[in-house]
């Protein structure tokens, strides 16, 4: 059998199918999986590591302003859309998957829509309790639309087509392997990221925090730029406050990290936006965590995922309006003085984990698909 999985942009859209895709590789070892991205750089790292074959169709997204910039940009767009749904039509008509599974992106509109036309059995994943844009307009012509919440099936068109089956993580997320942590340290680890891609605002936030950790040092820190920062450029702005990367051993600064696996399974606090597969990444490996939703997002969705750990439990939220690096800092000390509360977190964490979020879905696919190509003209 073959398979399409298309997603774009960010970690948060493909995670979640490499997750799938290596599921449906245990489950079909013989079977054919090719990858669908928009040429960002993120795909261009991310798949191709884990093992799977990549093509690129160009695709841009919308912008809900009415600026000059964003009316130039929306007309790119729509240029984009019918240079990408002409490709699509002749990748499905060279390919012929046997199913095709969206996990988020804009590019997931042109091809999806496309194999809809060609009765090919689609499938599209929203992790976030409010569906996206691309998401809202595919979800009535899909087969099926995976979900991480339950009770959500009246924000689509079609609700008897949603299912509820949890964000499909790697296998190295739910590993024995990882639970004592990647090395022993002296002090307790705290890890910061904002997003595959990063964040400006909060970026200059942490440079506070780490400042103040420079000085007391009360814990590790490992903190991820972005990959549209420069790790280089925070180093360089952290010298220019007077801290010399040879004085702050204990700060690790990276663009982007590459094994969070390994890396969150030595943290003993996360801080972090709450995306919705961040989300389902500290709830996997029960990690507290201090959520900062990013307020640019499509229904506010970051905040109600956030909302959802808070009152759990097992986070604590800080609007990014109200936080500052001293707020970040305080809090965090606060938090790793009481032991107790955070092995309480960590439990609550770990309840609202779904471990067999991929098979479930990889369960769902194969029952819709015939294991015979549909015929494309």
């Amino acid at each position: 059998m073959k398979f399409l999985f298309v997603c774009g942009g960010s970690a948060g859209h493909i995670n979640p199918a490499i997750a799938i895709a290596e599921e449906m590789r245990i489950k079909l070892p013989d079977s054919d999986i090719l990858f669908v991205g928009a040429g960002k750089e993120l795909e261009k790292r991310l798949v191709p590591a884990a093992g799977f074959k990549l093509v690129n169709i160009k695709m841009s997204g919308l912008r809900r302003g009415f600026s000059v910039r964003d009316i130039f940009h929306n007309m790119k767009t729509a240029k984009n859309l019918i240079t990408a749904s002409f490709k699509s039509a002749k990748l499905l008509k060279s390919y012929k998957p046997d199913a095709i599974i969206g996990t988020g992106g804009f590019i997931c509109y042109p091809v999806i829509k496309k194999a809809a036309r060609y009765l090919i059995p689609s499938f599209i994943l929203e992790p976030n309790a409010h569906p996206g844009l691309t998401v809202k307009m595919l979800s009535a012509i899909v087969d099926k639309v995976f979900v991480t919440y339950k009770g959500l099936e009246d924000r689509y068109k079609r609700p008897e087509r949603v299912v509820y089956t949890g964000t499909p993580l790697k296998k190295e997320f739910f590993s024995i392997e990882l639970v004592t942590g990647d090395e022993k340290r002296e002090k307790p680890l705290v890890v910061s990221y904002w997003g595959s891609v990063g964040a400006v605002n909060m970026n200059k936030k942490i440079l506070d925090f780490i400042e103040r950790n420079s000085r007391e040092h009360r814990f590790d820190h490992i903190h991820a730029t972005g990959i549209s920062a420069s790790a280089e450029r925070m180093k360089e702005d952290l010298l220019k406050m007077g801290i010399p990367e040879v004085k702050a051993p204990s700060i690790d600064i990276r663009e982007y990290i590459d094994d969070m696996p390994r890396v969150m399974s030595s943290a003993s606090i996360v801080l972090a936006r709450s995306g919705a597969s961040t989300i389902a990444e500290l709830t996997a490996m029960g990690k507290p965590a201090v959520l900062i939703p990013s307020p640019n997002v499509t229904e506010n969705h970051q905040e109600e995922n956030a909302k959802q750990l808070q009152n759990a439990g097992g986070a604590i939220m800080i609007r990014e309006n109200e936080c500052t690096g001293e707020t970040l800092y305080n809090t965090v000390v606060s938090m790793l003085e009481d032991n107790k509360e955070l092995e309480r977190m960590s439990e609550l964490q770990k309840s609202l984990s779904v471990h067999d979020a991929a098979a479930r879905i990889v369960e769902i696919v194969l029952k819709c698909s015939t294991g015979n190509a549909p015929a494309v003209s």
